[in-house]
């Protein structure tokens, strides 16, 4: 469905030209540094690729601190917690599906960290381009508060991202267009959802 990831991207990016605008002066101007951050992610058959996404966080955030983000993490600058809350620091992945890299839906692309772990068949999802949203991403937009305590980490590999897994690899055995079309639909309509209050814990932690 190369044909709906480009005709809808070149669209959307057309449309979205003033939000895409305003955010990246508002990167500019909040901090030094880059206006694009980029997450190297695996991409179909493993290939390696770089994710792109308005930077939210202080340049070099990866040198002093973890590759993930936590509940209160004083990397994110006041900028970038509204981008990410709105979601518009995902925007630029519309030029991902541009050069083929993504599709607008698939399996989300993981870190190469977390990729290694996958089972046989969990690496099934690597059978096709990753999405900018997909039906975990549509289930899981409020992953965040869920990952609370020490263990977070350890809760992200053993439950939430098998979890995830299931239901990507379950999306892809019925996949079709009039499903991506619908998950699409689902994914606008999920930015506008109130998100669950957030647990009081600033010690908590969650993924980039």
């Amino acid at each position: 469905m190369r044909w709906l990831d480009v005709s809808v991207s070149l669209v959307g990016l057309i449309l979205l030209s003033p939000v895409l605008l305003l955010a990246a002066l508002a990167v500019r101007w909040s901090s030094p540094g880059p206006v694009l951050y980029r997450a190297r992610r695996v991409g179909k058959d493993g290939r390696l690729f770089d994710l792109y996404k308005f930077r939210s966080m202080v340049a070099d955030a990866d040198e002093w601190g973890p590759r993930i983000t936590g509940s209160g993490d004083p990397r994110v600058t006041r900028v970038g917690r509204i981008l990410r809350r709105t979601k518009i620091d995902e925007l630029p992945q519309l030029f991902n599906t541009l050069t083929g890299d993504m599709s607008l839906v698939g399996p989300r692309p993981e870190d190469p960290g977390y990729v290694r772990s996958y089972s046989p068949e969990q690496r099934q999802v690597l059978r096709v381009k990753p999405g900018i949203t997909s039906p975990a991403t549509v289930l899981h937009r409020h992953e965040e508060q869920m990952l609370v305590g020490s263990d977070w980490e350890e809760k992200y590999r053993t439950e939430i991202l098998p979890a995830k897994l299931r239901i990507e690899l379950d999306y892809l055995s019925r996949r079709t267009l009039s499903q991506d079309l619908l998950i699409l639909a689902q994914t606008v309509s999920a930015l506008f959802t109130k998100p669950p209050r957030p647990v009081a814990n600033r010690g908590s932690q969650c993924r980039t």
